[in-house]
């Protein structure tokens, strides 16, 4: 055991022996309510802002979650406040800190600051901590590191421990952060018959992060570090922790749940954590999903409505500062010990913005709570040299990639997201599956903007220069990338809910005919690339309109294995996609498809025709006796001309920034 730890414990120790004989005299039949507080997964997002975007956005930040953790300590009078990793990286501000001008170790990192305004009693690292190397973590942390770069000075860090039990050093076999802690708080009790004393309420925190950082960041750990499996840190840890007599013990991990065989390398190992001995509260983290929530109802020995897994109570507190975990525990005095009362505990995520009621959600806005006034302030010129750095350039673009007309077949847009996609899971998937390594990866994204929200809501990035913010007009949403497995007959049937998009036409109708339903949402028209060709025939009814499929030239059968690169939202189960509903997810990447998108971009530095495959399906050929006409952009014809979709003509300006176009769909 390092000399540090062993100096904090020998303190930890004294500090404690004085209070161990009171706690000891606590009387049976004493009550106690506790609420655990969790963040996760905040990723450096401490303001409400989008640096792609370059505008505020009330939907995320941290400082919205330290308004929810303020309310919580007013409505609870006893509460202890964890974060459970994945937070130093992940947002422009994170880059700029760690990458573009990184701080010095009399500097805090700005997400450190505005935890430690708030006040935290401690945190784990999660997989992305490890992201800008062990000097990095060592020093942003404030944590001396007996590894291969590490820092021997006690630089700025957090003013709140943190422990992590399953990474050791390599040169001394000594885990890199303390394993474990104990935190006392005085804390409101009531006696048996009613009377309200303060106690000194003992809670062990143990740390986890997922294994599988072996191999996420092989580069900077390979050689300076081993990881092991989170049962067996557990077991090995949980003897000194226990001997420390803490009426709780919390289990910080970085990770989810999964109940498919155990192994030491799994990813999110939570549901075998919950079942190891001694663990009184598990948080959870890494997957950006809440729990307890419908993402895990039926799992085994899970309550994913109350917050148990295994009998422990447990929380997942969301991603990006969009929400805050909160465990409300019932500790009852029994046989000189603290029990929770499970029949009267509970979980609950707390969004810090309302869900949205009412049949029209995109007029309405969202009820977020405000801002915390005390975290701005704290990073005002970080903030501004970050928004700065967000307008540099990336790379370069000789193609003009846009979603005038992604719904007729302009795919330059779409094409760059899924070479991305596809160049992700290419390298990532075999590490994990190597079974899949054969299995051909299709990719498949969707135009998010196609003019619902006006003759401005469009992608397009011209060609020349591209930024950090090409990268947000080419991918809207913050969703993360996740790969799912299917057949021939699963990709047609993807495929022809896709092709809902579009209305039904009579070759025979003599009238004007809109091509677009505008019932069916532009986000919801997935286009698929990756060696494939299909066609659409719009004289077929819904469910019968992919009259052609082949890959590389030979046709789909339907017993033929494909994985397919999509977001977290399709894959599981958003659009109502047949065949998609979480159940066939291979890789659920920790990263989110924008950030790939970003690298790919850089990683490229020239995009040309040749990096964008070509549009990989088409109308059939449909003679008609009247127009088809759809709705765009005004005066957007040369884009038309410049992805080569000679059949589309505009008909008329409608003076309102949009004009009516029409489509030859019989057109060679």
């Amino acid at each position: 055991m390092s000399s540090r730890f062993t100096a904090l414990l020998t303190l930890a120790t004294a500090l404690l022996a004085g209070c161990a004989a009171q706690h000891a005299k606590l009387p049976d039949g004493m009550q106690a309510k506790v609420a655990i507080l969790e963040t996760t997964d905040v990723h450096s997002n401490v303001l409400s802002y989008d640096y792609y975007k370059l505008k505020p956005d009330s939907s995320l930040g941290y400082e919205r979650t330290a308004t929810l953790i303020r309310r919580a300590r007013a409505e609870f009078p006893n509460t202890f406040l964890f974060d459970s990793g994945d937070t130093i990286q992940g947002s422009v501000l994170a880059d700029y800190q760690a990458l573009v001008k990184p701080i010095g170790c009399d500097q805090e990192l700005a997400i450190y600051r505005a935890m430690d305004a708030i006040g935290y009693d401690g945190g784990t690292a999660g997989n992305h901590e490890f992201n800008y190397g062990l000097s990095f973590l060592s020093q942003a942390t404030g944590t001396p590191m007996n590894v291969d770069g590490g820092h021997s000075d006690h630089c700025a860090g957090p003013h709140f421990p943190l422990v992590l039990a399953n990474v050791d050093s390599v040169r001394d076999g000594q885990p890199i952060f303390q394993p474990w802690t104990v935190v006392t708080k005085t804390t409101e009790a009531y006696t048996a018959d009613g009377r309200k004393v303060s106690v000194p309420l003992k809670i062990g925190i143990i740390g986890f992060t997922p294994p599988p950082i072996m191999q996420w960041d092989k580069q900077n750990l390979a050689g300076k570090v081993t990881v092991s499996g989170v049962v067996e840190a557990a077991q090995k840890y949980l003897p000194q922790l226990q001997a420390q007599h803490p009426a709780l013990i919390v289990a910080i991990l970085h990770g989810g749940l999964d109940t498919s065989p155990y192994t030491p390398a799994m990813e999110n190992g939570g549901w075998y954590l919950a079942g190891v001995p001694g663990i009184d509260v598990l948080l959870l983290g890494h997957a950006h999903t809440e729990f307890p929530g419908p993402h895990y109802a039926g799992m085994k020995d899970v309550d994913a409505q109350r917050g148990f897994v295994r009998g422990v109570p447990a929380v997942m507190g969301g991603f990006f500062g969009k929400d805050l975990g909160v465990i409300e525990l019932v500790l009852d005095r029994q046989q000189g010990r603290w029990v929770v009362d499970r029949s009267q505990s509970h979980s609950e995520v707390r969004p810090i913005c309302a869900i949205v009621a009412g049949a029209n959600k995109a007029a309405a806005k969202p009820d977020c709570v405000p801002a915390d006034p005390q975290i701005a302030p704290l990073l005002t010129e970080t903030q501004a040299a970050a928004i700065t750095y967000v307008n540099t350039p990336i790379g370069e673009s000789s193609v003009r990639m846009s979603s005038y007309f992604a719904d007729e077949g302009n795919m330059t847009a779409l094409a760059a997201v899924n070479a991305a996609q596809a160049d992700y899971v290419q390298r990532e998937l075999p590490r994990t599956h190597p079974e899949l390594r054969d299995v051909p990866v299709l990719s498949s994204a969707a135009a998010f903007r196609t003019g619902f929200g006006g003759p401005d809501d469009y992608t397009d990035v011209a060609a020349g220069p591209l930024t950090l913010r090409s990268a947000a007009d080419l991918y809207f949403y913050p969703n993360t990338l996740a790969a799912v497995k299917t057949d021939g007959a699963g990709l047609r049937a993807w495929l022809e809910k896709s092709a809902e998009r579009f209305n039904q036409i009579d070759p025979n109708k003599a009238g004007e005919q809109q091509l677009i339903n505008d019932k069916y949402p532009g986000f919801n028209f997935d286009q698929i690339q990756g060696g494939i060709h299909y066609v659409v025939d719009l004289s077929k009814p819904v469910g019968q309109r992919i009259t052609t499929l082949a890959y590389h030239g030979k046709p789909v059968t339907p017993e033929q294995p494909f994985i397919v690169v999509t977001n977290n939202y399709r894959a599981s189960g958003g659009g109502h996609f047949p065949g998609l509903d979480g159940s066939n997810i291979v890789l659920a990447a920790p990263d989110g498809t924008r950030e790939i998108l970003a690298n790919w971009l850089k990683s490229k530095k020239q995009i040309g025709v040749s990096d964008l495959e070509a549009t990989s399906w088409q109308f059939a050929p449909l003679k008609t006796h009247g127009p088809i006409v759809f709705t765009g952009a005004n005066g957007k014809q040369d884009v038309a001309r410049q992805a080569r979709l000679t059949d589309i003509r505009q008909l008329k300006d409608n003076d309102d920034g949009t004009a009516t176009y029409t489509i030859d769909l019989f057109s060679p």
